[in-house]
């Protein structure tokens, strides 16, 4: 499987080309066009293991209760991926590793990837974001997107990230929730709140742009007129 990222880092779109046989899954919604020897299969969970018990997971974790599978019939085959968000997206490789992914910044990976849902525990609850983060686990390539701009923050001890700016990071970081300030009273008169320290070393991949802080502003002004 072949990605291709094209229009970056505002707009950006996913050319991926798949030889016969191979198989593209991605999230529900996410095709913009197709070539016509391309075959979908809707499951929701890998394909030929569906789990309702995991696809409510799924929807708990802010993803599609559905999952398609593109694959490829006969000759090369092409997908076009897009988000709902005007963004970047980013290609991995995963090594036998687990990348967790934040919300719906999970856009499609190789069939070989497995995907589940990680419980992060209450300390999601506290940090505003949600339960159950996406777990991608295995060998192969995975696409994540994200809102505005995507970039790497590469920690060797210690790093503290805004909540709504974790697009994904490396399964050998652990987080805990703190105040951005030196007292809660600074932390909110500030707008940060809480905040996430990162422990370990690993990668934490971050997005310029705050999806709720940005839902709360359009509704605000959508309000207004």
């Amino acid at each position: 499987m072949e990605i291709q990222l094209l229009h970056r880092p505002g707009n950006t779109a996913a050319k991926v080309t798949l030889n016969p046989t191979e198989v593209c899954t991605a999230e529900s919604g996410a095709m913009i066009a197709m070539s016509n020897n391309i075959n979908v299969t809707t499951t929701t969970h890998k394909r030929g293991k569906g789990s309702i018990l995991k696809a409510v997971k799924r929807m708990v974790a802010g993803e599609s209760l559905f999952i398609n599978h593109f694959e490829a019939q006969n000759t090369t085959g092409e997908v076009w991926l897009g988000t709902a968000l005007a963004g970047d997206m980013e290609v991995m490789t995963l090594d036998n590793e687990t990348l967790v992914v934040q919300g719906s910044s999970f856009l499609a990976c190789e069939h070989a990837i497995e995907i589940d849902l990680g419980w992060q525990g209450f300390k999601s609850i506290l940090s505003g974001e949600r339960v159950f983060w996406v777990h991608l686990k295995g060998s192969g390539k995975v696409l994540i997107s994200s809102f505005g701009a995507i970039y790497p923050i590469h920690v060797d001890g210690e790093y503290i990230v805004d909540t709504g700016h974790i697009v994904a990071f490396n399964e050998t970081l652990d987080f805990t929730i703190t105040k951005a300030g030196k007292s809660w009273l600074h932390s909110f008169l500030g707008g940060e709140g809480l905040v996430c320290k990162f422990h370990g070393k690993g990668t934490v991949w971050c997005q310029s742009h705050n999806p709720s802080s940005f839902g709360a502003m359009l509704g605000g002004d959508l309000r207004s007129r």
